[in-house]
């Protein structure tokens, strides 16, 4: 339910009540009222959210027509007194032109939006230089990458080629700004080699597509729904945006500085991802479930075309980074490897007699080894109780058996294992 504080010439508060009585509106009232030009009629209106992009298009012909509209809920209550519960409880998505303003309001200044991105890149740039899990997040909180974003799928779901064009070009600014920052500061303080924590975020898994498409969704869905029928704040779902973008732009940024190409090419392929799966899902959610369309109350600038093209282009993107992933392995597809490698290395030792599996870690290492990929297996394992053959004996068969079983599984890689056998403390009798 929201409410509207519409101001009409005199003698025009009449037609005004009618239409919004047409439209179900509720608690409806009139006075008159002294303009700084004019007598004015003040009318104010308590309307569904559903309903209100009918009214305000019902009220076009109204002359010298302005309004004020509350972005929050209100709580309309009228008799019967006990239908109190059912009118409080019939909460509703925001109208098409509420979605629409409300992504517009998030467009800050450019001198704003500039600096929280440059913040954020140090942010980033020092949570992977130091390997501290927590600035990233931090980071997140900061990085301005949510408004652009939606923008961009508000436009795309418009049709509005000029809003789509200028949050384009927000989008970049704030992605280049935050991959220039982080550069600097490696190349100021002469950094040489990735951190683990750089390593590690640049691990690409088969599933990485499914975090922009619920990162959009999610952006999405909180600019439709009503601010009390959901329990999920903007600032939580602007960081689900941001958590897909802040760190492979830092990453970017780092690894350029110090010549890891191949650093920077996860770190691009996880951009172009994130870009073209947020603005798919997004823009698919408001055209489908906010109603957004090229035209409407208030809106005329939309296009038919720019919404297909858009989406379609999104949706190559994804298409073409997807092929790239599966037909260069195990370059995009690390971190998926690592897992299913490490659960075919548990099955080799769990076939052993000799040896009980303690704890396994599996992971493709950025060891700068020409040609070769690079597949470090750490194995701890318990001798059986029963076990006869010596510890360097079990250490040998179990190394010799994964190495083989992984290299014929396909993984692409090479296999470095080091099998550590751990003996019981003695008992003393």
């Amino acid at each position: 339910m929201r409410q509207l504080l519409m101001q009409v010439p005199q003698g025009c508060g009449k037609t005004v009540l009618e239409i919004a009585k047409a439209c179900d509106g509720t608690n409806l009232a009139k006075i008159e009222a002294t303009g700084v030009q004019q007598p004015l009629d003040l009318v104010f209106v308590h309307i569904s959210n559903g309903k209100l992009e009918k009214l305000l298009e019902k009220l076009q012909d109204i002359p010298d027509l302005s309004f004020t509209l509350l972005p929050t809920g209100i709580m309309a209550l009228h008799p019967p007194a006990d239908g109190a519960a059912t009118q409080v409880t019939n909460v509703e998505e925001r109208s098409p032109i509420e979605i629409f303003l409300s992504g517009l309001q998030s467009t800050g200044s450019w001198k704003g939006f500039i600096s929280y991105a440059a913040i954020a890149g140090v942010i980033v740039w020092i949570g992977l230089y130091t390997s501290t899990s927590y600035l990233l997040v931090a980071a997140m909180l900061l990085a301005p990458f949510a408004g652009p974003a939606m923008n961009t799928a508000l436009a795309t779901a418009r049709g509005d080629r000029q809003l789509l064009r200028r949050s384009v070009v927000r989008y970049f600014a704030a992605l280049g700004v935050t991959i220039a920052t982080t550069a600097l500061l490696s190349w100021i303080l002469q950094q040489q080699i990735p951190s683990n924590l750089t390593i590690d975020s640049s691990q690409i898994s088969t599933v990485s597509v499914l975090i922009p498409l619920t990162a959009g969704a999610a952006g999405a869905l909180t600019l439709i729904q009503s601010d009390r029928s959901s329990l999920v704040s903007g600032a939580a779902t602007g960081m689900l945006v941001a958590a897909s973008l802040a760190p492979p732009a830092g990453i970017v940024g780092m690894a350029g500085a110090i010549g890891r190409w191949d650093l920077v090419t996860n770190g691009l392929f996880l951009l172009l991802l994130q870009l073209g799966g947020i603005n798919f899902s997004a823009a698919l959610v408001f055209r489908l479930f906010g109603g957004l369309s090229t035209q409407g109350a208030r809106y005329q600038r939309g296009q038919r075309g720019v919404f297909p093209i858009s989406v379609g282009i999104s949706a190559i993107v994804l298409v073409g980074l997807l092929i790239w992933q599966f037909s260069s392995p195990p370059n995009l597809e690390r971190s998926s490897r690592a897992q299913r490698a490490n659960a075919e290395l548990q099955q080799v030792v769990q076939q052993n007699d000799s040896a009980q599996l303690v704890e396994s870690n599996v992971r493709f290492t950025r060891a700068n080894i020409q040609g070769q990929n690079t597949l470090l297996c750490v194995v701890y394992v318990q001798r059986q109780p029963e076990a006869t053959q010596s510890t360097e004996q079990i250490r040998t068969d179990l190394t010799q058996a994964i190495q083989a079983h992984l290299l014929a599984q396909g993984f692409n890689a090479m296999p470095l294992v080091n099998v550590i056998v751990l003996e019981k403390p003695a008992v003393k009798t």
